[in-house]
């Protein structure tokens, strides 16, 4: 990387492309202040800024490796840029003169027809062209589209409607079309401002550390550049490979209900109960009680039946987050050490998680962190048995809570969810069980790569709809996948069920469907289990489930092929297919098809009502309908029979796997 001077600026090149581009008359650095507004509910948050200066640093002077700005020639630079790297990768470091600033505006140079992705897990725009992203974690919002019902309802009554940018995993790092990534090192509110033709705008509400960029001449080498930056995950545990993660929260009767599925044909390698640690009942649905160990009132003898499922190769899966209920027998414990955030007053900070309180436990304080790795996860779950959990509510950080570290909560609270994953980690690894137990989240930011072994796409709507129900799934696999998270997955038959929206057996038949071309197959009684069709409800359904399990498992020899390519290379297994195809353009803004690993491509129906579906084959390959036989060559549209069991799927003309595909159609 290295500076060009002009006459009145410069140009910042890495490998040939052009990053910054500053003249007098066009800066690409604007300075000043901003008050910001920050209202959280229940992990929604309502923020605007007041910005109170944003001046322009017209005035660059270069020497040598640094690159000092001021407003005007003759004065004191504000804001000095110290550039270093090499033809591949740079950085540009931040250092600022002036304390009084805590907004950074960068204009970074972009060309016509550029695409951009990434951003962390966004859900509703796999293309980030041409719109605004914040980038903060919160929950994603109901319904996530201003224009509908849902979301207008969720707005009033909870202030959770959420938009299309609103996701659990935000990270400030994108990839461009021109084949490089920029990273920003931050942990403040930042957002990625992707609307003009000719410069991308990131915005910072602090002064970063570095800004990080990455040039290499193909997509997968470039995939591979940002899995060896943030880290890469361990391989999935061999037990996974047995079927899907059955989730259950009735109690003593998810161990009958288990195996009525499993009488059904369906295969499967996990019992996941959220319930284990009891429940409480509100307003929402039935919720959890929030101290995290065993409740052998609602689960009798669950220690031996855990033993018992395990001879038989299904594992036992359960749930935790870094609450505690003040009403539960934890509580007493972490707060006599003081390993609770604090409020103004000194005390113990609680937190309303809706008709009941809380503590959250610090994990700045390494004592606190280190407690609850052991004293929680350790004992409490992996003594007792557990393979595994979902490791939720990494977004909730209050931003008015005092951390043990002095650091603001509102700086703190992107950097929470990789804490978080953090804690789990080392518990995990106390236990020499790194690879063998599987936890999954939903929350992440910058590093959680290199902690969490599984994403979870978070609480879709249980529905269609364009910016909640399935196909967003896709585009949150597809994004977060660019960024070194090999693995993602969902709640089949999505969670979120209010105001009369509810799970239809299309639905479920569909979300199906798609999960038996993902890394894990987990199934989810939704937040209202008792309005809600489950998968043991109807015999068509269930049916249809075992079948598509029966998939997952078929299939697992190529899953196997492409975890190992995760573990060397830092592959994603579900691609976008400019991943492989990247001459073919046509591809760069495809976000409800994939290919999962190299030879197959997915089009999940998306749609309600659908028997046939239309998708677009990327060219430079002849496709093979995985279900007919039938051929069709690459760069156009195929219209394909879509049944339910027969999702459009299509693998390479010449794959290794030809006669692994082919055997599914006797299934």
């Amino acid at each position: 990387m290295h500076i060009k001077t002009t006459a009145d600026g410069f140009d910042l090149v890495l490998d040939g492309r052009l990053v910054l581009s500053h003249r007098d008359d066009a800066p690409c650095l604007f300075v000043g202040s901003g008050e910001a507004r920050m209202d959280m509910y229940r992990g929604n948050f309502d923020i605007e800024d007041y910005v109170v200066e944003r001046t322009p640093l017209r005035h660059a002077a270069v020497s040598g490796s640094e690159i000092a700005f001021s407003a005007a020639p003759g004065q004191h630079a504000r804001l000095t840029l110290t550039v270093s790297g090499d033809g591949r990768n740079g950085i540009v470091a931040f250092n600022a003169a002036d304390a009084a600033i805590n907004r950074v505006w960068l204009r970074v140079a972009a060309e016509k027809g550029e695409h951009v992705w990434g951003g962390g897990e966004q859900m509703s725009y796999f293309d980030m062209r041409g719109r605004r992203f914040p980038l903060w974690t919160s929950e994603p919002g109901v319904g996530r589209d201003k224009t509908t019902e849902i979301t207008f309802k969720a707005d009033v009554t909870g202030k959770s409607g959420g938009d299309y940018w609103n996701t659990n995993y935000p990270q400030p790092t994108y990839l461009s079309s021109r084949r490089y990534a920029l990273h920003v090192e931050t942990t403040a509110y930042s957002a990625f401002d992707f609307r003009k033709e000719d410069f991308h705008e990131v915005e910072i509400w602090a002064v970063p550390e570095r800004i990080e960029l990455t040039a290499r001449p193909t997509f997968i080498d470039l995939v591979e550049a940002m899995a060896e930056r943030f880290g890469r995950q361990p391989p999935l545990p061999e037990w996974v490979y047995g079927g899907a993660i059955i989730g259950l929260k009735d109690g003593a009767n998810s161990f009958e209900r288990l195996e009525a599925i499993v009488a059904a044909g369906a295969k499967v390698s996990g019992l996941w109960c959220e319930d284990w640690v009891g429940l409480r009942h509100t307003s929402f649905g039935a919720r959890l009680f929030w101290d995290w160990k065993a409740n052998e009132d609602r689960y009798p003898g669950l220690r031996q039946r855990i033993a018992d499922l395990e001879e038989r190769g299904i594992r036992f899966l359960g749930y935790v987050n870094p609450y505690i209920a003040v009403d539960g027998s934890l509580f007493p414990e972490a707060d006599a050490a003081g390993y609770f955030a604090t409020n103004d007053e000194g005390g113990t900070a609680l937190v309303d998680f809706g008709e009941f309180d809380c503590g959250v436990v610090d994990f700045t304080n390494p004592e606190a962190a280190a407690w609850f790795a052991e004293r929680v996860i350790g004992q409490n779950m992996l003594d007792y048995g557990l393979s595994g959990w979902m490791a939720d509510f990494g977004e909730y950080l209050p931003i008015d809570v005092n951390l043990a570290n002095g650091i603001d909560a509102r700086l703190m609270h992107n950097a929470w969810p990789t804490l978080w994953a953090g804690v789990n980690a080392r518990a995990v690894e106390s236990r020499a069980k790194t690879g063998e137990i599987l936890f999954f989240m939903r929350a992440g930011f910058t590093g959680v790569q290199k902690h969490c072994p599984l994403l979870w796409a978070g609480d879709q709507s249980v529905d269609f709809t364009r910016h909640d129900g399935l196909v967003t799934v896709i585009s949150g696999a597809l994004s977060s996948g660019l960024l070194g998270n090999a693995y993602h997955h969902s709640d089949i038959g999505g969670y979120t069920s209010l105001f009369g929206n509810v799970r239809t057996a299309e639905l479920i038949i569909r979300w199906a469907e798609m999960a038996a071309f993902t890394p894990v197959m987990r199934t989810h009684e939704g937040n209202r289990p008792r309005d809600n069709l489950q998968i043991d409800q109807d015999p068509e359904v269930l049916s249809h489930f075992a079948r598509m399990t029966r998939v997952y498992v078929h299939l697992v020899p190529y899953l196997k092929s492409l975890v190992a390519e995760a573990s060397s290379r830092g592959l994603p297994v579900q691609r976008p297919l400019f991943l492989h195809f990247e001459d073919d353009a046509r591809t760069y803004a495809i976000q409800d098809a994939y290919l999962y690993g190299p030879d197959l491509l997915v089009a999940p129906v998306w749609q309600a009502g659908k028997t046939e579906w239309a998708t677009y084959l990327a060219e430079g390959a002849e496709w093979i309908h995985l279900w007919s036989g039938r051929c069709f060559p690459g760069g156009q549209e195929a219209t394909v029979a879509a049944p339910y069991g027969q999702p459009p799927v299509f693998y390479r003309a010449g794959s290794d796997f030809t006669e692994l595909f082919e055997a599914l159609r006797a299934l």
